[in-house]
């Protein structure tokens, strides 16, 4: 049976739309490189010598990798060349890239990355990933500053993530569905494996960090105790926990077979506003969740409604199977009530 390759597969979204130029779809076969670029250093590893940590930290306060280091050079070099991109903004880097001058070509969009989330795997050899958000670029921007990057989710025109796991995937939304697509390293190439993917509405899995359980707020503290009752319990069936510690595999695991992800608000996150990015990770995985049919929020709001107040600002998290994420959103909503 014939696969399209993801640059078919892009060819064939684009004829859908009329008076398209094609430069968005070229954007996107360079962060198709990128990804692929990426997932070869990633899994050669420690035979190159890029395991180890480095004495830098980012802008979260958090030791680098050297391999954070090399996938953001990777992110920044192979997508600042072609002039699509007007501005970039990376969780590794303090404040917005400056595309050089010789590459500028009043480019109309906005890249936001995370170029290895779950760094933290990867000297364990568990799966990690990237996560990459598009805006458009305000009109008449040539030089975007911090605040043009500052857009609530649902402007977003693009979002997606690459797997690095025993294969490479990459899942992505351009706001009509989700469809995944599996690297053929002999070919070097993207083919369509999963079309239109859908999270299942009812779930019987939850992905949450239980170390910080003695920290959470009441409403998750409640669902959380629900599901570990079991069929004695108010919920009346038996749930699994997963726990992986990157994103992009967590919402992976969602989205194949369905499940809940929560990293919930805390009284030692409290002051920093949650654990996970706006920008760069809440934003681009609560559009492909929702447009696979599953919810995201922050337990009050739908994230992607939130207006940015800083390109590096946290929010607590909660996305996935669409009814155990409104169960979620109930007990908090109780909560406030009384």
């Amino acid at each position: 049976m014939h696969k399209l390759t993801i640059t078919q597969f892009l060819i064939e979204e684009q004829r859908k739309i009329g008076g398209a130029t094609g430069e968005f779809t070229l954007l996107l076969n360079d962060i198709v490189t990128a990804c692929k670029k990426i997932s070869s250093a990633v899994n050669k590893g420690a035979l190159v010598g890029t395991m180890g940590n480095l004495e830098s930290e980012n802008i979260q306060g958090e030791t680098q990798k050297q391999l954070d280091v090399i996938t953001n050079d990777i992110f920044l070099e192979t997508n600042q060349w072609a002039g699509y991109i007007a501005g970039m903004a990376s969780e590794e880097m303090d404040d917005p890239y400056d595309i050089p001058d010789q590459y500028r070509q009043g480019g109309k969009y906005l890249l936001l990355f995370d170029p290895l989330d779950g760094s933290s795997n990867v000297n364990v050899n568990i799966s990690v990933g990237t996560i990459f958000s598009i805006l458009r670029c305000p009109a008449g921007v040539a030089n975007p500053k911090v605040e043009d990057f500052l857009q609530p989710g649902t402007q977003q025109v693009c979002a997606g993530y690459a797997l690095y796991g025993s294969s490479t995937m990459l899942v992505l939304t351009t706001g009509n569905g989700v469809n995944g697509f599996t690297l053929d390293r002999e070919l070097g190439e993207f083919f369509l494996t999963n079309p239109n993917m859908q999270i299942p509405a009812d779930t019987s899995e939850f992905a949450v960090n239980m170390s910080n359980q003695r920290l959470w707020e009441a409403p998750v503290q409640r669902y959380v105790a629900e599901c570990l009752q079991g069929q004695e319990g108010p919920r009346g069936k038996d749930f699994n926990m997963r726990w992986v510690a990157s994103m992009v595999a967590e919402v992976h695991r969602i989205l194949i077979r369905g499940g809940l992800f929560m990293y919930p608000m805390d009284s030692k996150l409290r002051d920093k506003g949650g654990k996970l990015r706006l920008m760069y990770e809440a934003n681009p995985m609560s559009f492909i969740v929702e447009q696979a049919g599953g919810l995201s929020t922050t337990g009050r709001a739908r994230i992607m409604d939130i207006k940015p107040s800083g390109l590096h600002q946290r929010v607590p998290v909660i996305l996935g199977s669409r009814n155990e994420v409104d169960i979620v959103v109930s007990y908090h909503s109780s909560r406030q009530v009384s």
